[in-house]
């Protein structure tokens, strides 16, 4: 059975477009979710990409 790997990013900027790339790059890869806030916090904004 052939390995599989779960990869966590961490980007305070374009953190959709790093996700993407990566998953382009390696070979039956796909971004599963992108988490977005739910509500204004002190460091950003409603709908953000966390």
């Amino acid at each position: 059975m052939p390995s599989k790997n779960t990869i966590c990013l961490w980007f305070n900027n374009d953190a959709v477009d790093a996700a993407n790339f990566y998953a382009q790059t390696f070979p039956d890869s796909a971004v599963q979710a992108i988490h977005r806030a739910p509500g204004d916090y002190p460091a950003g904004k409603q709908g953000n990409v966390l």
